[in-house]
């Protein structure tokens, strides 16, 4: 399952399309790109009363790497999977939860109080080491007085670093990241990678390691030394409201990020057109006119403005004249790649061992290349019975990942999902009645060193003539958050309107 390699691959191959006279229309405002930034802009110009405007949709679903699978016993993720509670300061964001009915109301100090049923239920997370199955993301069983003392040690840096302000009182970090300080004593950890960062500090744990590791994998599906130092203490800070205090719940749904999905596409359900690639931007002097494919016909859409809201590496392919003078380097913009599995099973492994922690939510193997897999029931509260697990894969491990996922066969991904969680369930292949595979070949951003603070993503902010990018490329981390502050203040700045909150600014004495 998945995007159409041969269908996405036109556009590199330059080919011009004529648009028939009559198969040309007008719109105030085109989006390129139905992902959460596309549907977020959508959503907001909505809201500000904007009627003429177009997204265009290369896929016959919305959502990008938030789509979401149907069937029984629940909905299922193909990709993001939950949306950690927002801070107070994020208000456009509290405004899209409450427009769900997912809020209850607020504590005296105003955070978000969110309805219980929504927030990810206990048991929430385990980790697979040695035959048993533990507590926890963190390994802790077996472990020595320096792996205690080196975790504690980290934690102290990570306090240190939730409590930072910089000259203008913001945290070094923060979502959505537009609010983070740009102060160099922050910023200057985007110029070394998070395994150089944990060497200059002394970390040497091997848990400690592999538990940061494992989060480097998980958000931005690079190995530790591939990332920024930044994104990885970002992975840790930014969802913390104060030191020593935990990280903002999980707002999850069965299906994950697709109920997202679902609103906003069902918000706008009539602007969008689906299955339409576009082939070619062309500025001029009036606006912007978007060429596309549908259909096996060539349409066209004179725009006045236009929200690129997919990724950036695609631009020089698409808007004529971008590649002979660009305004930024797209190729800066690199993306890794994944496979998800989703295995429908009539049944839940027995547990081992009377003593093995049961079945979680997210379920992680020590030591594997995988992120273990999500319990699509467990929201639900079906214990028993029949069930969906979805299975992550970044090709981080692998050279020329890309090339060979495309290279690999179903089966292949299929015994290398299957292989892996046997380790943890002999039983698997007996309780798995079907396979669905979905191959990511350009699924998210990679923080790599001296991108997230570097000039190319700086630069990429920038409109290009009434052209205006919007994807959480354009944070250099691929959340949902990103996504959904670019596609607002794409929108806000189209409309020359004040743009959308970025979230927490505070000050030291707040």
């Amino acid at each position: 399952m998945g995007q159409s390699v041969a269908l996405g691959h036109v556009i590199r191959e330059g080919r011009s399309f004529e648009v028939p006279a009559d198969n040309w229309r007008s719109a105030k405002v085109g989006i390129i790109g139905g992902g959460v930034a596309g549907l977020s802009a959508a959503w907001k110009l909505k809201k500000l009363g904007v009627e003429d405007f177009v997204l265009l949709e290369l896929e016959k679903e919305t959502g990008g790497t938030s789509i979401s699978g149907s069937g029984q016993p629940v909905g299922y993720p193909w990709g993001a999977h939950y949306l950690p509670v927002p801070f107070r300061e994020n208000t456009e964001l509290i405004e899209l939860l409450a427009e769900m009915s997912l809020l209850e109301g607020r504590t005296i100090e105003g955070d978000l109080i969110v309805k219980e049923q929504y927030l990810c239920r206990d048991p929430e997370e385990r980790v697979f080491y040695k035959g048993r199955w533990y507590d926890g993301l963190y390994l802790h069983a077996g472990e020595s007085e320096d792996d205690k003392r080196q975790l504690a040690e980290f934690q102290k840096i990570v306090d240190t670093w939730v409590n930072w302000r910089g000259s203008q009182g913001r945290r070094a970090f923060v979502v959505p990241s537009a609010s983070c300080s740009d102060d160099g004593g922050a910023t200057g950890l985007d110029k070394l990678s998070f395994a150089e960062w944990l060497r200059q500090n002394g970390f040497t744990s091997e848990r400690l390691i592999w538990y940061c590791d494992y989060a480097c994998r998980d958000d931005y599906g690079l190995k530790l030394e591939q990332t920024s130092a930044w994104a990885g203490l970002f992975y840790f800070c930014s969802r913390v409201r104060k030191s020593g205090g935990e990280s903002q719940p999980f707002i999850t749904f069965p299906e994950g990020n697709g109920k997202f999905v679902h609103h906003l596409t069902n918000s706008v359900s009539d602007k969008i057109l689906r299955s339409h690639m576009v082939v070619s931007v062309v500025p001029t002097e009036k606006g912007v006119d978007v060429v596309c494919l549908t259909d096996g016909q060539v349409r066209g859409f004179h725009c006045e403005k236009l929200i690129y809201a997919s990724p950036i590496f695609t631009a020089p392919y698409v808007i004529r004249g971008f590649a002979d003078d660009a305004p930024f380097a797209a190729n800066a913009f690199q993306h890794n790649s994944w496979f998800v599995t989703n295995l429908f099973l009539k049944d839940r492994p027995k547990p081992r061992f009377s003593r093995d922690f049961p079945l979680a939510w997210d379920n992680v193997l020590y030591e594997s290349p995988s992120l273990g897999y999500v319990n699509a029931t467990h929201q639900k509260g079906i214990d028993y019975g029949p069930t969906v697990w979805t299975y992550y894969y970044p090709m981080c491990h692998e050279e020329n990942g890309r090339t060979k996922l495309f290279n690999y066969t179903w089966r292949d991904l299929a015994d290398v999902c299957m292989t892996d969680l046997a380790r943890a369930h002999p039983e698997i292949y007996e309780l798995t009645d079907r396979i669905d595979i979905m191959r990511w070949g350009h699924a998210m951003i990679s923080p790599r060193p001296g991108f997230i603070w570097g000039e190319q993503r700086r630069k990429a902010m920038e409109p290009y003539g009434n052209i205006h990018f919007a994807h959480t490329d354009l944070s250099g981390i691929a959340l949902f958050e990103e996504a959904f502050y670019h596609g607002l203040r794409a929108a806000s700045r189209v409309l020359n309107t004040e743009t959308p909150s970025r979230g927490a600014s505070e000050t030291k004495d707040e």
